[in-house]
């Protein structure tokens, strides 16, 4: 091979590279992005009282703020579970919402936004904000169902909060059956202190 030769294979790889580079930085840059437009529009949201867009294109928005202060997790929270939403957040159930005095049901990947809960312990703290106020709840039980025979069902738990998450944490697919389903109850706030 001449040296003009390997002067364009040097060129080629050194162009892969870059292609390489620039999609591999391309996901994690849209998904920061992404937070600061969801964070900007749950502002907008509490102000204003509507349901603002996170951009105009954007088939969901913000109806709450998640946190696990021990995992120093922070999430804005989408209407519905739908995969557009998991893709940029946790998702609330709107069917559970709608249960009077039942349980909310958030979802998220295992990967992504839930996968502190690997980690997750009985009595850890959660705390919801949303448009009632902040509200705290303490892990009671955490269980791997399957999602073919189980349905969480919000009326078990009154005013409590399920977490669920696809279960392996560490699988190759994405495919399976299996959810990780946490059950955390209310707590009141002085109780906390």
């Amino acid at each position: 091979m001449n040296s003009r030769m390997k002067r364009r294979v040097g060129y080629g790889l050194i162009a892969g590279a870059f292609v390489l580079l620039i999609d591999a930085l391309w996901i994690p840059a849209k998904a920061q992005v992404a937070q600061l437009l969801l964070d900007a529009a749950w502002e907008v949201t509490q102000l204003t009282g509507e349901p603002q867009q996170p951009w105009p294109w954007a088939d969901h928005y913000p109806v709450a703020r998640f946190s696990a202060p021990a995992f120093d997790v922070d999430h804005i929270v989408l209407a519905g579970d739908s995969g557009s939403v998991l893709a940029f957040a946790p998702g609330e159930n709107l069917e559970a919402k709608s249960v009077e005095g039942g349980a909310r049901i958030i979802s998220a990947h295992r990967d992504t936004h839930f996968r502190f809960l690997k980690h997750i312990s009985l009595g850890d703290e959660l705390v919801l904000e949303d448009e009632q106020g902040v509200q705290h709840f303490k892990v009671v039980n955490t269980d791997v169902v399957d999602s073919k025979t189980s349905r969480i069902k919000p009326a078990t738990n009154p005013n409590g909060l399920f977490l669920v998450t696809c279960y392996p944490f560490d699988a190759l697919s994405a495919n399976g059956d299996e959810r990780f389903v946490v059950t955390a109850v209310p707590i009141e706030t002085n109780a906390l202190l």
